[in-house]
């Protein structure tokens, strides 16, 4: 039979490592540590930006809605441009009164 070597682990055991293996070990654990710092704040800055971009969706839905209704007011050249209309409008009104006055005399002249 082959005797199993046993370790035994107590509070008077002595782990001996040389310089080198310590530094190693270290650099590592200190690299780990960098590594999950740096991802930790990329994945709260990609948070953060997900947040912004809900938020900007949301007011540009908000706007693409209530925006043609006139609920968030209007442009002032929007206004002007009604103005305009309006102004337009009531011309073509008058030219269309007095043509139609004309298309009745000249009617009458042929009758």
């Amino acid at each position: 039979m082959v005797k199993e070597k046993q370790i035994a682990v107590t509070e008077s055991s002595q782990v001996t490592l040389d310089l080198k293996t310590l530094i190693g070990i270290l650099v590592t654990i200190l690299s780990i540590a960098g590594v999950y710092f740096t991802l930790t704040g990329q994945i709260a800055t990609l948070q953060l930006d997900v947040i912004r971009m809900q938020d900007s969706v949301e007011m540009n839905e908000e706007f693409r809605i209530k925006w043609p209704r006139g609920e968030l007011g209007a442009l002032p050249d929007d206004a002007v441009q009604d103005l305009n209309i309006e102004y337009i409008q009531a011309d073509i009104a008058k030219l269309q009164a007095e043509f139609d006055a004309h298309m009745n005399e000249h009617k009458e002249e042929i009758n």
